[in-house]
C-alpha cells in the first residue's frame, strides 16, 4: 500500500473549515501530504486507525494557528477609530497569546499588555486583542511581535505614544533544550512618550504590575 496517498477523509472533515476560517482546500491537501510523509518517516504507520485521520487534522489545526497572514491588521481596525478628545492612558493588560515559534513550530504562550496615549483618536478597545491574535498567529518570535502590535498601533492612531509588554512560556524552552519549565521571557516595545518620558513609563508598568 501505498503510504504517501492522501485519502478522501485525510483531508475533507469539515470541509477545510477550523472553528469558522475558511482556508484554500489545495493548500490543505498539500499540507496533510506532508504531515503524512513526517508521520511515516518518524517511524509510525500513517494507515493505522489512529493515525489515519491524522495529517488533515493537522493541516486543518496549523492553518487555524497560522490564520494571521490571512488577515489584514487595517481591515480589522475598520469603523473601529474614532474622534475623541482624551488624552490619559488607555490601557488593555492581561490578553492572553498563543503563537508558534518560527524556530522550532512550538508553542509560546502568554500574557499581553498594551497602552497608548490618545492624540486625537481612539480605536474600539476589543480591537486591541484581534490585532494581538492578528500577530500572535503567525510563525513568530516574540521580540518581533511585540514590536509589529507597537508599531501598527502608531502607525493607525498616530498617538502620543504605544507601549506594549508581553510575557511568555516557550515550549521549546520547556520540552527540549535547556528543559526550563518555569521560565517567562519578557519582551517590550516603548514608543513615542512611553519611551522618553520616564514618569509614563514608569505609570504604566505600575498599572500592569511590572
Amino acid at each position: 500500500m501505498n503510504k504517501n496517498k492522501i485519502h478522501i477523509q485525510d483531508i475533507d472533515e469539515d470541509d477545510s473549515r477550523y472553528d469558522g476560517v475558511l482556508f484554500d482546500e489545495d493548500v490543505q491537501k498539500k499540507i496533510a501530504h506532508n504531515v503524512k510523509g513526517i508521520i511515516g518517516l518518524l517511524g509510525e504507520d500513517p494507515e493505522r486507525e489512529g493515525l489515519i485521520k491524522t495529517p488533515g487534522r493537522v493541516a486543518r489545526a496549523f492553518r487555524y494557528l497560522t490564520k494571521g497572514y490571512l488577515e489584514d491588521a487595517k481591515e480589522l481596525l475598520n469603523n473601529a477609530i474614532f474622534e475623541e478628545h482624551y488624552d490619559e492612558m488607555v490601557i488593555v493588560k492581561e490578553i492572553d497569546f498563543y503563537s508558534l515559534c518560527e524556530h522550532h513550530m512550538l508553542p509560546f504562550y502568554g500574557k499581553c499588555h498594551v497602552a497608548y496615549i490618545p492624540n486625537g483618536k481612539i480605536v474600539g478597545l476589543s480591537k486591541i486583542p484581534r490585532i494581538v491574535d492578528m500577530y500572535a498567529r503567525r510563525l513568530q518570535v516574540q521580540e518581533r511581535m511585540t514590536r509589529e502590535i507597537g508599531d501598527m498601533l502608531n502607525e493607525v492612531l498616530e498617538p502620543k505614544g504605544v507601549a506594549v509588554v508581553t510575557e511568555a512560556h516557550h515550549l521549546c524552552m520547556m520540552m527540549r533544550g535547556v528543559e526550563k519549565q518555569n521560565s517567562v521571557a519578557t519582551a517590550s516595545c516603548m514608543l513615542g512618550r512611553f519611551k522618553s518620558d520616564d514618569k509614563t513609563r514608569t505609570e504604566f508598568l505600575k498599572l500592569i504590575g511590572k
